[in-house]
């Protein structure tokens, strides 16, 4: 039977703890920011991790993801803000053969958004993402153990 099932069910068998824990809980901690990323970067990485350490969502293995989501998002502002100074003409281009197309300012805005959004569903930032994060617990999650005769449950 699958591990939530017995804990759904108030662990009848009366499992072990250890074997109805499925997945590793690394230390909660902000990574440190990486130099290489843009200064806009820096300042999300700031605003963001403070709010994801208090929730349990980041841990000293997450920096790459931390700083894809950062540096995407620097990327989005600064391509989202050219397109701004640029107005409706910043959004379409004419080819040498007189095609017309998607920007490049739009095409970087719309990819980095996207992967922006990528790692925003990793830490559980969007509305519909939350639903599916856990955050790891601060500590061992079942206590130092029952006493002879008590349970988990």
């Amino acid at each position: 039977m699958p591990k939530v099932v017995h804990i759904a069910q108030g662990n009848r068998s009366k499992k072990p703890a250890h074997e109805l824990r499925d997945t590793i809980s690394p230390e909660v901690e902000i990574p440190k920011c990486p130099a290489h990323l843009l200064p806009l970067a820096k300042k999300e990485w700031k605003r963001i991790s403070p709010q994801l350490e208090k929730l349990g969502l980041v841990t000293g293995m997450d920096m790459a993801a931390l700083s894809a989501y950062c540096q995407n998002y620097a990327r989005w502002v600064g391509a989202e803000t050219k397109l701004k100074e640029l107005g409706d003409e910043g959004l379409v281009e004419v080819t040498k053969s007189g095609y017309r197309q998607m920007s490049v300012w739009l095409q970087v805005s719309n990819r980095a958004l996207e992967q922006m959004h990528k790692f925003m569903s990793e830490f559980g930032m969007s509305p519909s993402s939350r639903s599916r994060v856990t955050a790891s617990p601060q500590g061992d999650l079942f206590g130092d153990g029952p006493s002879s005769g008590e349970s988990y449950f």
